[in-house]
């Protein structure tokens, strides 16, 4: 039999990259139309991707009006590139993030098709296994749980994991001659010394010359993807550099100045960001950097935001072990496999490992230091994890095959129903979309709207679809008079305040009542639109 000619393998190399990422972003569109933005970051994302439009401004993002100072803006960026393309929708809201899971599914499955697996391979089974590392890897990052519900979610968070991925996997690269194993831990075979490291050459494909061409390459890599990593999320973004420096703890000499080009590279990453954030800067007269940096940085990691962490000293303590708890659930179902690969990592592991493994206690120490504590902010670890599980897992013949063809499967299966089913049954829950559906045909370009002790976010989202008013929050007093005010508007406010407040309402009003699950403060609604044509 002839063996494949360059171009074809070539060939069947862009039809399997092809293959996944087009499979990726299908997966993670599935339901995306059929589920209502969920209270309260998506609404907010999705509304101030599309006052940047009305308003022609990038640089500064604004929600109902009024400063959004909370997130960098790429996130908005690539809304408002899918409102231009889908319209502007609930799935062209959440679209980017399916788009970046999959691009951070092919930057897994090319990174790990160049990792060698940790047993001793033949140079053939070497080419394999690193092939079958890579697809493994990004079969596990696409299935977890936390990357299955984020990257149908319009929010930043799945662009933070793309780029922090990619500037580990340049850093990686950066530092691969010193990352390979030794001869005698990849070959077992009685061969000379010139041969073993032909083998290791051919197998792993990392014996490039420090200062050549790929290095400069990957080092451009490198700082572009950390400067994109803080424009999807702040600082955060930044914990690459962490690990590239903790290599120092298991590389002898690791010569990271030469290599990485520090002074140069924060020259270049900072100027990327400067770009963007001294416009931002002016505009805001520094509050950007107050409220993004200063609240959502510093404060998170030193008190507790929105009621997500600890209040107290001993609370803190208490939840101190929160992400090694929660990530059995958020890397379900490969986290069934998480005590096997950390008793095999125990025992034995190379300079890759330890890389893998650095990476993702970085992220990890990060978060459980912080005081504010959500389930998915240990997502940019994901990658790293499904690297590491695949390295170990793959080589492990036909039975590890079947075990995980078996499960990746069944939750493919599983999360397909869910995504397809699941949101047309609970669509109906969502009291502000369910206004909207009620009521989108009476309303009017011109109308004002306001609302009574209910101001969730997804108000803004749906109902400004068809107003080109701001939402105002009022009291039930206010409520009265800004109804009795010339021309058309409506206010949304609890069914018994209506009962109170307008019980001989005139009869050429339109009311619109629903029952749902505020699920931004846990609790059911019972709300009422009073609408007034003219």
């Amino acid at each position: 039999m002839k063996s494949a000619t360059p171009i074809g393998r070539a060939n069947v190399g862009v039809r399997n990259y092809a293959l996944l990422f087009f499979g990726c972003v299908l997966f993670h569109m599935a339901g995306t139309w059929s589920l209502p933005l969920i209270d309260r970051d998506e609404p907010r994302f999705a509304e101030a991707s599309r006052e940047m439009i009305e308003r022609g401004d990038y640089i500064v993002p604004r929600f109902n009006n009024q400063l959004r100072l909370d997130k960098p803006p790429l996130a908005y960026w690539a809304q408002t590139a899918s409102y231009r393309v889908f319209g502007q929708n609930d799935f062209a809201a959440r679209f980017p993030s399916a788009f970046a899971a999959a691009l951070t599914a092919l930057s897994i499955f090319a990174w790990g098709s160049r990792l060698r697996p940790p047993q001793r391979p033949s140079v053939s089974q070497a080419q394999i296994g690193e092939a079958r590392v890579g697809f493994w890897a990004a079969i596990i990052f696409t299935l977890s749980l936390q990357t299955f519900l984020h990257a149908k979610a319009a929010v930043a968070d799945v662009w933070l994991v793309l780029f922090v991925t990619l500037a580990n996997w340049a850093g990686y690269e950066l530092l691969c001659d010193r990352l390979s194993p030794s001869p005698d831990q990849i070959s077992n075979s009685p061969q000379d010394e010139s041969v073993r490291l032909a083998d290791i050459k051919l197998a792993t494909g990392r014996v490039r010359p420090t200062g050549g061409h790929q290095t400069s390459s990957w080092w451009w890599i490198f700082y572009l993807a950390l400067a994109l990593a803080f424009l999807a999320k702040g600082p955060i973004g930044w914990v690459p550099l962490v690990t590239v420096v903790a290599t120092k703890l298991f590389l002898p000499n690791p010569q990271l100045a030469q290599r990485f080009k520090f002074i140069r590279g924060t020259l270049l990453m900072l100027t990327i960001v400067a770009l963007w954030g001294i416009p931002a800067l002016t505009q805001t007269h520094g509050q950007f950097f107050i409220v993004g940096i200063g609240r959502h940085v510093v404060g998170r990691s030193f008190a507790t935001m929105e009621g997500h962490g600890a209040n107290s000293f001993g609370m803190y303590l208490l939840l101190l072990p929160f992400y090694f708890v929660t990530i059995f659930i958020s890397f379900f179902p490969w986290s069934i496999k998480l005590p096997w690969l950390t008793s095999k990592a125990w025992r034995r592991r190379d300079e890759i490992d330890n890389y893998l493994i650095t990476g993702v206690a970085v992220i990890f120490i990060i978060f459980t230091l912080a005081k504010t504590k959500l389930p998915h902010y240990t997502l940019p670890a994901f990658p790293l994890l499904a690297l590491l599980l695949a390295r170990h897992w793959s080589p492990q013949g036909g039975v590890a095959w079947s075990s995980f063809k078996r499960i990746a499967v069944a939750t493919a299966c599983c999360y397909l129903a869910i995504a397809l089913i699941v949101p047309r049954l609970v669509a109906r829950l969502f009291p502000a979309y369910q206004l909207f559906q009620e009521s989108r045909r009476y309303l009017q370009p011109d109308m004002q709207f306001g609302s009574v002790e209910f101001d969730e976010p997804s108000l803004v989202w749906y109902f400004r679809s068809r107003v080109h008013g701001f939402l105002t929050l009022m009291n039930r007093n206010r409520a009265m008079e800004f109804m009795a005010e010339a021309g058309p508007r409506f206010v949304i406010m609890p069914t018994s305040l209506v009962r109170t407040l307008f019980a001989n309402h005139p009869e050429t009003w339109k009311m619109f009542s629903t029952r749902g699950f505020n699920i931004a403060k846990g609790k059911h609604v019972d709300l009422t639109l009073v609408l007034k044509p003219e």
